[in-house]
């Protein structure tokens, strides 16, 4: 069975409230032997530490940019404040998650780049990559990225351009692939998966969000009381199978390869044996 890196998965969310350890154990069955869970919001940061060390896992502590309008300009102190805290523990792989959203209506753009940017610094001073939230925004967080550069890290659930994609590695980054290429109307995306060089590719899920096909409902069923399918770090071998047969290889090949990728992306996550 090939061992798989989970690069984004939100194991602290509230969907999982209810059978979280037994979620981590599923995951861990299916040959998912590492998850990063990245913050979203100053009050989650020091649950996805705890979450890290119990199971084992990464962590990332940052503020998302859903987030910003709950935030205060004081948690940028908080973070620098925690950071001096936990620089030395190993299970901290990154900043983030961080980033710019432009797709979801009524956020206030300037706020978010704000925290943006104050978040690459902070990112900067440490020493640590970042995991990226791009959201039709990709443009306006490399022209952040080229003036203050950062170690690298990962532009997760990634879906811009191949030219986008190739500033994002040129400037250190891999990019996050995960169930949204499954959906077969997803021609763009696919097409990107396929076109990608290995080295530039790491897995995820963004449990619970962004469910594969096979867990969607669509608006008509949701209406009739069928739930939308939870997504879970235990899928992510079957979105694997779809990103190792659209591009005509191995799934263990791709395991390998990913899995190098995460860790050169990401400080510190451990080694594996692919299979």
């Amino acid at each position: 069975m090939p061992v798989w890196i989970d690069t984004h998965c939100h194991l602290d969310a509230a969907e999982f409230d209810a059978d979280r350890d037994a979620v981590r154990l599923h995951a861990r069955h299916m040959g998912v032997q590492h998850l990063v869970i990245p913050a979203v919001a100053r009050s989650h940061w020091r649950e996805v530490i705890a979450l890290a060390h119990r199971h084992g896992d990464s962590y990332a502590l940052g503020i998302h940019p859903l987030y910003t309008p709950g935030a205060q300009e004081g948690d940028i102190a908080a973070l620098r404040e925690l950071l001096h805290e936990v620089h030395a523990d190993p299970h901290l792989v990154a900043v983030g998650e961080i980033g710019l959203d432009f797709f979801v209506p009524g956020l206030d753009a300037q706020r978010q780049i704000w925290f943006y940017e104050q978040q690459i610094q902070v990112a900067r001073e440490f020493g640590l990559p970042v995991i990226l939230h791009v959201r039709k925004s990709s443009d306006r967080l490399l022209k952040t990225l080229r003036t203050y550069p950062v170690v690298g890290g990962i532009a997760h659930a990634f879906n811009g351009s191949r030219q986008q994609a190739q500033a994002f590695i040129e400037q250190g980054f891999k990019l996050g692939l995960g169930g949204a290429l499954t959906y077969e109307r997803a021609l763009k995306l696919r097409e990107l998966a396929c076109q990608l060089p290995l080295e530039s590719i790491v897995l995820e899920t963004d449990a619970p969000d962004i469910p594969p096909h096979w867990l969607y409902t669509t608006a008509e069923q949701r209406a009739q009381g069928q739930a939308q399918g939870r997504n879970r770090p235990g899928e992510l071998p079957r979105i694997a199978s779809t990103v190792a047969h659209l591009r005509g290889m191995d799934a263990c090949i791709l395991a390998a390869a990913s899995g190098q990728n995460a860790r050169m992306a990401l400080r510190g996550l451990p080694a594996f044996k692919a299979f």
